[in-house]
C-alpha cells in the first residue's frame, strides 16, 4: 500500500478547508497544513499565542524568533495579520469564531473523543494547552495522524484508555492510510489510499467501519 508522508497528509487536509475560513493548527503534525494551503483561497490562520493571519514556515535563514506559533516554531504573517493578547486569542477559541482546527492525537474513538495531550505514562509532561479550548470551541475538529502506534496499534478505538481532551468532538479523521468521517452511525471511510483494500483498513483499525460504497 501507498501509505502517504506527513506532507500528503498535511495537503490533504489543506484540500477540504474552504474560502474564508478561520482555522487553528495544533502543534506537531498539524502545523504543516499551513505550507500547503491552497493560494487561490483566502485562509485565515489563527495561533492561541495570539496571532491571526500567519503564514506559511519562513525560508531558511529568515526566520524570525520574536514571530513563533504555539509550538514556538518561527512562522510568518501576512498582509493585513494582526497579533493581540493570549487572551483575547483564547476568547476567540472559546467563543465560537473558528471554523475549523486540526489537532493530532494520540487515540480517538467510534464516537468521536478526543486523546491527545497525556499518555499517563510516568516519564510523560502533561501539558493540555489549549486543546481543550479548540476542540470544544471549534465548529469543526479534524484530527491529523498517523493511523497506527510504533508497536502497530490502532490509534482508533472503541474507547480512549488516555486522558480526554473532548467529548464527541471530532468530526473527521485524516490518516497516513486514510480519511474517516464520525458519523452518528459510526466510523465512515471517505477513502483510502492506492492498494488498500477496506477489509485490510477494517482489521488495522480493529473497530468497526462503515464503508463509502457498497462495493468497497
Amino acid at each position: 500500500m501507498n501509505r502517504l508522508n506527513r506532507h500528503e497528509m498535511a495537503a490533504r487536509v489543506a484540500k477540504d478547508i474552504p474560502e474564508g475560513s478561520y482555522v487553528n493548527l495544533g502543534i506537531g503534525l498539524p502545523t504543516l497544513v499551513a505550507n500547503h494551503l491552497p493560494k487561490d483561497r483566502d485562509i485565515f490562520l489563527q495561533s492561541e499565542n495570539g496571532l491571526l493571519g500567519m503564514g506559511p514556515a519562513p525560508m531558511a535563514g529568515e526566520e524570525d524568533y520574536d514571530l513563533i506559533n504555539a509550538g514556538k516554531q518561527p512562522v510568518t504573517l501576512l498582509a493585513g495579520g494582526a497579533y493581540f493578547h493570549h487572551a483575547d486569542s483564547f476568547a476567540m477559541m472559546r467563543g465560537g469564531h473558528l471554523d475549523f482546527c486540526v489537532l493530532g492525537a494520540f487515540q480517538v474513538s467510534v464516537n468521536g473523543d478526543l486523546a491527545n495531550w497525556h499518555t499517563g505514562g510516568p516519564e510523560a509532561i502533561p501539558a493540555v494547552g489549549g486543546a481543550m479550548d479548540l476542540a470544544i470551541g471549534a465548529k469543526r475538529t479534524f484530527v491529523m495522524m498517523e493511523l497506527l502506534t510504533k508497536q502497530g496499534q490502532s490509534k482508533l478505538v472503541e474507547r480512549c484508555v488516555y486522558p480526554l481532551t473532548g467529548i464527541g468532538c471530532v468530526s473527521r479523521v485524516y490518516t497516513d492510510l486514510a480519511v474517516i468521517d464520525v458519523t452518528p452511525r459510526g466510523l465512515k471511510v471517505v477513502e483510502m489510499v492506492d492498494g488498500l483494500s477496506f477489509d485490510e483498513l477494517r482489521r488495522l483499525c480493529g473497530v468497526p467501519l462503515i464503508a463509502s460504497s457498497p462495493d468497497a
